[in-house]
């Protein structure tokens, strides 16, 4: 099984420190349906490191479904990490405020975690763990290209992602193709009107963003990435047979499966594209962070 896709049950989570909320923001519009926030934090843990694409782990208090007194979830660190207050490893992470229909009765229930999460303020405090999963690593080539994927929340590692990238290797020649995929426009997250970290980089002839949406978001359709892929397919293909390429996919699980759709059509079929995207992974060039 691969990091990026084990269970939430497969992590160890015993070694834990605090994390201080220092401010919590809304990053989505107001009139958007979906409420995402920004959480900045000061970690207890000096040594406290990660790399670029893992992830932390939050423990939060509450019985779920197997008894256990405690949830645990994964969340994208959302920036390069500072140092805050008493000089102590300062990150940002990106959190969905989840709700649940249950199947049979219908009703409605606020996601234990993340209701938490978006819940604290300033000087509140909860156990953190990690990081975890596999890293997103800046390739050392400048012609390298690279295709960034990532659904709702998923694009916040690409966000320190990117601005690592341009940092280290301001010229770069290598193409950054981000597509980003939401419900709708107004529940983009760092590329809206309230906040797009991406604006400073529109300007560069290496970077391109995309864009894809559920057809019909109401009724809960997927995303549909194939326009968005099946639009620039020729391109695309030629460039993930660069053996130079490298492929970053971050979001939901079921993601993964919509992905493989729509780039075995590009393929001509699955089993072409199977080979291919096994290729990709022996290489250590295709690399998901879900959940």
């Amino acid at each position: 099984m691969s990091e990026g896709v084990k269970h939430l049950s497969d992590y160890e989570t015993g070694t834990r420190y605090r994390a201080t909320v220092v401010s919590s923001e809304r990053i989505t519009e107001e009139s958007a349906a979906e409420e995402v926030r920004e959480i900045v934090l000061d970690v207890d843990r000096e040594d406290f490191a990660y790399d670029l694409g893992q992830s932390i782990g939050v423990v939060v208090p509450g019985e779920d479904s197997f008894g256990d007194h405690h949830h645990f979830r994964l969340y994208s660190v959302a920036d390069l990490p500072e140092r805050g207050a008493d000089d102590r490893p300062r990150i940002k992470i990106c959190v969905r405020r989840c709700f649940y229909v249950d199947e049979y009765s219908g009703e409605r229930y606020p996601g234990v975690a993340s209701n938490f999460l978006c819940d604290r303020r300033s000087g509140d405090s909860f156990l953190i763990t990690g990081p975890f999963g596999p890293p997103f690593e800046l390739p050392e080539d400048p012609d390298a290209d690279l295709i960034l994927i990532g659904s709702g929340t998923g694009i916040a590692p690409f966000r320190v992602f990117v601005k690592q990238l341009y940092r280290n290797v301001p010229e770069r020649r290598g193409r950054v193709w981000l597509f980003h995929g939401a419900r709708t426009g107004l529940e983009m997250i760092y590329r809206n009107d309230a906040v797009d970290d991406f604006v400073q980089y529109y300007d560069r002839d290496t970077f391109e963003a995309f864009e894809a949406f559920s057809p019909r978001p109401s009724w809960g359709e997927r995303i549909a990435w194939d326009g968005a892929i099946r639009e620039r397919g020729e391109q695309l293909w030629e460039m993930l047979g660069d053996p130079r390429t490298r492929v970053y996919v971050a979001g939901l699980e079921q993601m993964l499966e919509e992905l493989d759709e729509v780039f075995a059509e590009l393929a001509g079929s699955d089993k072409e594209w199977e080979r291919r995207k096994a290729e990709l992974r022996a290489g250590g060039r295709w690399v998901e962070l879900v959940y």
